[in-house]
């Protein structure tokens, strides 16, 4: 039977529908007014008119009942209504096709009412305000048997929340399909428009809502945009260790707090940041063993002035405690913090950061960010401490240590693995 379904999609929407009957899971971040929903909704019905399998099952999951209900019943009524034999239900929001198929619509309100479900095809609209338990202990599941797909829609909302995550995860499976669509790319929206609505909402609020902008929202970042223009040119990426290449180590050392170590390797130009730990309370035999663990040929390690403080305990250095340990440090001079800030600021363009491994780094140096003063009407000198001081102040010191290494040092043919070797002073 054929079936005229009235929806002519837009060149992006045709070319999405394309990409998505390649991938089986996929997170699409589109700007407001994209016709990301109707997209959506018109996959999930052509999937269910052709799915092959016995009483297939699919749903579209907003955050709330009145949001499915809001945003995507009256499209499913509209394109699903002329389809011959098609049943609405209007209290359960459940659409019943002549094949055996249905699609229902559903909240994330209480996402353990939702166990027990197998789908065949699920989308996951406004995903930033959903519960992280609904994808990891629900939804995936309920997947696995009939290995159905899953397409997470939305507009960016931050970094702390489980669209952003899924995003970047995304990003580094090939397996899955990361999808952005801005508004100043797209012209689907006229630039007059535009204007007026960032000239209404400040351009924080616009970056996010129209411009897919992952970190608008933290005002006062200080590398967000480095760091975005790295995702936009692929520096943020999978990286293979290359045994050719000394690894360097940047360390931001704690005494009753965190401690973060970076790993990296220097080709010509280009710093490649294949690795990151932290970790808290921990002492430096800890640390030290660590980093002895781990398959790579060491080169040069960085540490930052306070290392030559003598503990109180041992009446050593945390310098000549770490050498009895195995690791003779180069410790760097003390700078002011606005340059050290600037340093990064010109070394950063010339990093690759492995997305997978250093994921923690990334998030980091995203968030890192100048409190506001709200009296003073302006951004303090000083960033805020919060849980990403410790990377960002590793990676301060990478970029201090980084003008000390001579370009494209090759390693020994040999590497670290049981037999911890020391280079340079």
């Amino acid at each position: 039977m054929k079936v005229q379904i009235p929806y002519t999609p837009r060149p992006l929407q045709a070319e999405l529908h394309q990409n998505l009957d390649k991938y089986r899971f996929a997170v699409l971040s589109c700007h407001r007014r994209f016709g990301k929903s109707v997209a959506i909704i018109n996959h999930l019905i052509r999937a269910a008119l052709t799915h092959k399998l016995k009483n297939p099952r699919f749903a579209y999951i907003a955050p709330t009942y009145k949001q499915a209900k809001s945003i995507a019943w009256d499209y499913m009524k509209m394109f699903a209504g002329g389809i011959p034999g098609v049943k609405f239900n209007e209290t359960e929001l459940r659409c019943d096709l002549p094949n055996g198929s249905r699609i229902t619509l559903l909240s994330s309100e209480q996402p353990d009412s939702l166990r027990g479900l197998f789908l065949d095809g699920v989308c996951i609209d406004e995903v930033a305000q959903i519960d992280p338990r609904l994808w990891n202990e629900i939804i995936r599941p309920a997947l696995s048997d009939r290995k159905g797909f899953c397409y997470f829609i939305g507009t960016p909302a931050g970094m702390t929340n489980i669209f952003y995550d899924l995003y970047q995860h995304a990003l580094s499976d090939d397996k899955w399909f990361a999808y952005t669509a801005k508004a100043s790319e797209t012209k689907i929206i006229d630039q007059e428009e535009l204007d007026a609505a960032k000239a209404q909402m400040g351009d924080a609020k616009y970056k996010q809502e129209f411009e897919c902008d992952w970190i608008a929202n933290i005002e006062g970042a200080i590398y967000g945009d480095i760091i975005r223009s790295l995702e936009e040119k692929k520096q943020l990426t999978r990286l293979a260790y290359d045994p050719a290449l000394l690894v360097h180590t940047a360390w931001d050392l704690g005494v009753d707090d965190s401690t973060s170590i970076i790993f990296f390797q220097q080709l010509g130009n280009q710093i490649l940041v294949i690795d990151y730990y932290e970790n808290n309370r921990e002492g430096l035999p800890h640390y030290i063993q660590l980093v002895k663990d781990k398959d790579y040929y060491y080169g040069d390690h960085f540490a930052p002035h306070d290392l030559e403080v003598t503990e109180f305990s041992s009446g050593k250095s945390r310098r000549e405690v770490a050498y009895q340990l195995g690791i003779r440090f180069k410790v760097l001079p003390k700078i002011n913090l606005e340059d050290g800030i600037h340093n990064l600021k010109m070394v950063l363009p010339k990093c690759w950061f492995d997305i997978e491994n250093t994921k923690p780094l990334i998030d980091a140096l995203r968030h890192h960010h100048r409190k506001y003063n709200e009296k003073m009407k302006m951004f303090s000198n000083k960033p805020q401490k919060d849980w990403s001081s410790h990377a960002c102040d590793a990676m301060r010191y990478l970029a201090l240590g980084i003008t000390e290494l001579p370009k494209n040092k090759i390693a020994a043919q040999k590497l670290a693995v049981n037999d911890y070797t020391i280079h340079g002073e």
